[in-house]
């Protein structure tokens, strides 16, 4: 497959092979570029190796079509003949970055009753944005958590056809939630007889709308354990659904071959979710010691988004957030942080997951130098955005590290990012199955 490129400034340019003549129009006004061979020789100055937990100097890495088919050093290797050569001196390779909770059809900047303006078809095309935004930001890969009308359904479907640039995604269809609970609809009164989606309560009626996001496209099944913060009415601490309703809508899930996310703060939430077998727990926010222990036992994973508490509560009341929901992040904030640092202390499963959405797309990356603040080292965090989701995914064989084999999803900055991973929010390069989407200089 041949690739396009643009070597001076982030190009905008969907998979080739496109026949609509409104793409061909679009390549040829943003993206005036050669077509390159269907060799690609990358040379940097050092690799991140997250398999092996090493960073390799000197990389030499070769893709043939959309596959890296050779890593190693330079000077060990024959370079194709036909080869096109990116030669990246001064830059560390890494593989593409990958974010297992965001919400690609939000807007960081409408959240309480703004939200009730926005409709199903606007969110979808607001998607378009945001994935390119987050493409951009080096997140090759993201799991999408929630998005209502299966707009994320879609989006993740142009993404793959070609039609609009964006990172790979897994998504969940609308979130399953108690009526009433997190995942509900509760900014209007009685009378407009208002509700999410996604709500299911009883046992057949969780596994009625697992079947339903299945048949709709979903490839992931996303449910709410407990209250959170940005819902009103909720308590951000309390179990909503009961451990037979968890346990009936897991066991659906897995039966039809999906991973489940659990969104859950509280304690009691989030063990009934561990015991029933979820792949995951969301935001993770009150965890006790027996929790940590459950949730090491059970190789589950948490994905615990501790930077966007600063946005909440330094920008969120411009944004919309409701005064009810400023309050419990104040409550919830440090809990997390703190439960973050106890949880990798003990040796649990952690993943990335930012929640952008409810701060702005494309800022992901901000969350791993907190990340090492609360006490992971650099290659760790890095992990946690790369091997460890692919793993969460399913798709390590397929993605999360530079190796012969798999796709060619491939990022690269200027600098040593062991030194400083706050380098990684402003990345210079990025490679998506082959494809060089973006290359500032």
């Amino acid at each position: 497959m041949p690739r396009l490129s643009k070597y001076t400034f982030t190009s905008i340019t969907p998979r080739t092979g496109l026949a609509t003549a409104a793409c061909a129009l679009m390549l040829a006004l943003l993206a005036p570029s050669q077509v390159l061979a269907d060799s690609l020789v990358i040379k940097a100055d050092a690799l991140v190796d997250v398999t092996n937990n090493k960073v390799l100097s000197a990389p030499l890495v070769i893709v043939e079509n959309n596959i890296i088919q050779f890593v190693g050093k330079q000077g060990t290797q024959a370079i194709p003949s036909d080869a096109t050569v990116l030669d990246l001196t001064g830059h560390t390779l890494l593989p593409g970055l990958m974010d297992m909770h965001v919400h690609l059809t939000s807007d960081a900047n409408l959240h309480g009753y703004r939200r009730l303006k926005v409709s199903t078809p606007r969110s979808a095309i607001t998607g378009v944005k945001n994935a390119q935004s987050t493409l951009m930001a080096g997140f090759t890969t993201v799991r999408n958590v929630g998005a209502p009308g299966y707009a994320d359904v879609a989006l993740r479907d142009a993404i793959n056809e070609g039609d609009v640039l964006g990172p790979r995604m897994y998504v969940s269809g609308p979130a399953i939630g108690v009526t009433g609970g997190h995942c509900d609809n509760n900014l209007l009164p009685f009378a407009y007889n208002a509700q999410s989606e996604g709500i299911a309560d009883g046992p057949w009626a969780v596994r009625t709308k697992v079947r339903q996001n299945i048949k709709y496209g979903a490839d992931v099944i996303k449910f709410c354990a407990t209250g959170g913060v940005l819902s009103k009415g909720t308590k951000v601490g309390a179990q909503q659904f009961s451990f037979e309703e968890m346990q009936a809508l897991v066991t659906e899930a897995h039966l039809r071959g999906l991973t489940v996310a659990a969104h859950a703060h509280g304690t009691s939430g989030i063990k009934d979710a561990i015991r029933a077998g979820v792949d995951s727990i969301e935001h993770a926010s009150f965890l006790d010691d027996e929790t940590i222990a459950l949730a090491k036992k059970m190789g589950t994973y948490l994905s615990m988004d501790i930077y966007v508490t600063e946005y909440i509560l330094g920008e969120g009341e411009k944004a919309g957030i409701l005064e009810e929901s400023l309050a419990k992040e104040r409550t919830v904030g440090k809990r997390q942080r703190d439960n973050f640092t106890k949880a990798f202390n003990a040796g649990v499963k952690m993943v990335f997951g930012s929640d952008a959405g409810v701060y702005p797309h494309g800022d992901n990356a901000r969350q791993l130098s907190r990340m090492v603040r609360f006490g992971m080292s650099p290659m760790q965090a890095i992990q946690s955005a790369t091997i460890h989701p692919a793993t969460l995914l399913g798709k390590d064989q397929l993605i999360g590290s530079i190796s012969n084999g798999k796709l060619a999803d491939i990022i690269a900055v200027k600098g040593d990012v062991m030194q400083d991973l706050s380098l990684l929010e402003n990345i210079q390069v990025v490679i998506k199955d082959g494809v060089i989407v973006k290359h500032q200089q």
